[in-house]
């Protein structure tokens, strides 16, 4: 028997921020691993916004998630026992393993780390926020050399990494992220060519100034007013990216329509929403292509590690508060 510790969902946090007491943590014994089993040991869990949705039980892609379970998660996790499993001990994994110290598993869904990267890079620019970038640019948005991208939630996990990858692909790009910490890391380190700081003010001005000949490619991580903003400069044959809408996380409610969606057809343009798993058979190559990318220095990504499995509620807070620089990760 194997004791581990688990947050359980314990609240449904419609219509507020995520509290603590929307947790619950407890000790629970696991057998030892049965035939085809093996025993792992979690390192890393990781946060997106996503999973408060999974919270309220609005994300309809997703099975419903009851009080009382394992709160969901991604996490990185070794192979400390097998049963003639599926992967050798000591193999570091990635997958959906939840919010536990220890878990059994048989190996289905779980992705060997690349071994060329620290393992987090698979949570981060090779994970769930890395695809999203790549698939939601190149399959939604199309850019072409000489396009003008606008990304949204800029300095995020995923944003950050959409702006690079526009650059790699010919394009100007211009970032919208909140405070000027953020702006001139885009800026300075993601290579974004210019950075918007929202929190300013005078946001439709500054795009407008920083996009006068209209914007190709909108990549929308946040919704609301800003994505309002943004349709309010798109050029003809625009291609609009809708990944997620942090905006709507606080208040638990979708947020209203965009004044300006009339803009899609004076500017024949085109929004599209997108869930990444569309694209799960070419997961693996699209990771061999970031890894690349990454290992020539043409990529760069920041990961926000936090310690202590006991901090995971407080880890998941500060996405929403927007304590976080890059992909919000938990060290157990």
């Amino acid at each position: 028997m194997t004791t581990t510790r688990q947050w359980l969902i314990a609240g449904r946090p419609r219509g507020r921020p995520v509290e603590d007491s929307d947790f619950e943590l407890v000790t629970k014994e696991l057998p030892a691993p049965g035939p085809g089993q093996m025993l792992l040991k979690t390192h890393y869990l990781g946060f997106d916004p996503a999973q408060k949705g999974w919270m309220e039980n609005i994300a309809d892609y997703v099975a419903p998630t009851e009080i009382g379970e394992v709160m969901r998660g991604s996490g990185i996790s070794e192979v400390i026992e097998s049963h003639g499993g599926k992967f050798p001990v000591g193999t570091m994994v990635i997958g959906s393993t939840g919010w536990t110290e220890f878990h059994l598993s048989d190996g289905e869904g779980l992705v060997p780390c690349d071994p060329s990267l620290p393992p987090t890079a698979m949570m981060s620019v090779l994970g769930t926020t890395g695809l999203t970038a790549y698939c939601g640019l190149f399959k939604i948005g199309k850019p072409v050399a000489g396009d003008t991208v606008l990304v949204s939630g800029a300095a995020g996990a995923t944003g950050s990494i959409v702006g690079q990858l526009a650059k790699l692909a010919g394009c100007r790009v211009i970032g919208i992220a909140g405070g000027p910490d953020k702006c001139a890391w885009l800026v300075d380190e993601a290579g974004y060519d210019a950075a918007i700081d929202y929190k300013a003010g005078g946001l439709k001005a500054a795009i407008k100034q920083h996009c006068p000949n209209g914007v190709d490619v909108i990549f929308d991580n946040v919704g609301g007013a800003i994505l309002d903003d943004m349709l309010s400069q798109i050029a003809t044959g625009a291609r609009v990216v809708i990944c997620g809408g942090i905006s709507r996380y606080e208040t638990g409610q979708m947020p209203a329509g965009p004044q300006n969606y009339f803009n899609l057809i004076f500017r024949r343009a085109t929004m599209t929403g997108f869930i990444v798993l569309d694209w799960a058979a070419e997961f693996p190559l699209i990771r061999k292509r970031l890894a690349a990318f990454v290992q020539e220095g043409r990529l760069t990504y920041r990961e926000d590690i936090q310690h202590g499995f006991e901090n995971a509620p407080q880890a998941m807070q500060r996405l929403f508060s927007g304590a976080n620089r890059g992909k919000q990760m938990l060290k157990l």
